[in-house]
């Protein structure tokens, strides 16, 4: 089993404390996603940890379950399961040491046209999993939404008043910044609701029942594998999230469309940057444990129009094309998204927290993760989205 492992795996591990690692059993729930994948492939290749992965497609991780290479057997199995109405998911997290639930309807265009869907996804679907891990004392890593936050307080200020560069008026604090939603006939606030509402549900289950939990707050994670390319490997009427839209409106040189005039500030992090953080949750339960962790890069914010001047740049140095003559358009909310729609002004991380508990910085600036991804999304996706155009036009 050594020769699967890194050299750094290979060797007795330590948690933050000097403490021997133990090897874990871990239930992941979304282990087929985006972040599932990049998570799985990290815990192969340099941990000792044994991974079931619960998700309905193992697309994204096919070459590490179907089959597991045998360097890999023993470590990693797919079950394919809906955790909705699936008998067999308590047994799998009694199996399990650690279980990490990543399943989530995450896209914002959903929010609207899918509010029942993603309520039901972010709170009601996530009861069991809670349930089980508390009854059966499991640890549980949950992962929630930066999201949660809702609006900043500085949003509520005139446009032009000087307390809104203030960082107490929008740096967003785990344990202190309260979670300001919109109204509710602004359905585009379901998602962040229902997470708010089941990460309550974690704290008191910990509070009352002893849960051992952490809850993750991902910022814009972003990399190779993220969400579709419509048409491609996604529905052709589907809106994956910014990075994902963005890079198909590049791959059928089209203008990128800015919602809003792409005024709204964000931050963005590399996966594998934002990965080792979850590594050392895992393997440092003692620091972990009954905390809320934001992970981000507070150095990597753009306004989501700098964000597409960038990978317009970017783009064109990746595939040798020329950018488009008009490379953006500014388009409403309600055009892009439907009426109901809302949307934060800032969403930056305070990174206290998760610094002194386990002494995590990101390290990717934002051009060089974009290089890296839209790299990625040039090799894997322009074939095949010529291919589809083609198809397209020769149908109409």
């Amino acid at each position: 089993m050594s020769s699967s492992l890194s050299p750094a795996a290979a060797a007795a591990p330590l948690d933050l404390d000097g403490n021997s690692v133990a090897p874990l059993t871990i239930c992941m729930i979304g282990a087929g996603g985006f972040i599932g994948s990049h998570l799985c492939e990290k815990l192969m290749a340099e941990t000792r940890h044994v991974v079931l992965a619960v998700d309905v497609y193992c697309d994204k991780i096919r070459h590490l379950v179907d089959p597991a290479p045998p360097h890999l057997a023993g470590r990693i199995s797919f079950h394919r399961l809906n955790i909705k109405n699936d008998s067999r998911l308590e047994g799998l997290i009694k199996m399990a040491d650690l279980t990490i639930n990543l399943a989530a309807i995450c896209t914002p265009a959903d929010y609207n046209t899918r509010p029942l869907d993603t309520i039901y996804s972010n709170f009601i679907d996530a009861l069991p999993v809670v349930k089980y891990c508390s009854e059966n004392s499991k640890r549980l890593i949950h992962f929630s939404t930066c999201e949660v936050y809702g609006k900043t307080i500085g949003s509520f200020l005139p446009k032009d008043h000087p307390l809104r560069k203030e960082p107490e008026f929008y740096v967003l604090k785990e344990d202190e910044s309260p979670c300001i939603f919109g109204p509710i006939v602004k359905q585009r606030w379901s998602y962040a609701c229902a997470k708010q509402l089941i990460e309550r549900l974690i704290f008191a289950e910990g509070a009352e029942n002893g849960l051992e939990f952490t809850i993750v707050r991902p910022f814009n994670w972003i990399g190779p594998r993220m969400d579709f390319i419509p048409g491609v490997d996604g529905p052709s009427e589907g809106v994956p999230r910014v990075l994902a839209c963005f890079s198909n409106n590049l791959l059928r040189r089209e203008p990128l469309k800015l919602v809003d005039g792409g005024q709204s500030q964000r931050t963005f992090v590399y996966i594998k940057d934002a990965i080792e953080a979850v590594v050392l949750m895992i393997e440092n339960p003692a620091r972990a444990n009954g905390h809320i962790f934001n992970v981000g890069n507070p150095d990597n914010e753009v306004t989501v129009r700098e964000l597409a001047q960038m990978m317009t740049e970017v783009y064109a140095n990746v595939s040798g094309e020329a950018p488009l003559d008009e490379p953006m358009i500014d388009v409403s909310s309600s055009q892009f998204y439907g009426e109901g729609y809302d949307d934060s002004d800032k969403r930056i991380p305070d990174m206290t927290i998760i610094n002194k508990q386990l002494g995590w910085n990101p390290k990717t600036p934002l051009k060089d993760l974009l290089e890296t991804t839209l790299t990625y999304q040039h090799k894997t996706y322009k074939e095949a989205v010529k291919r589809q155009m083609s198809q397209a036009s020769a149908t109409s």
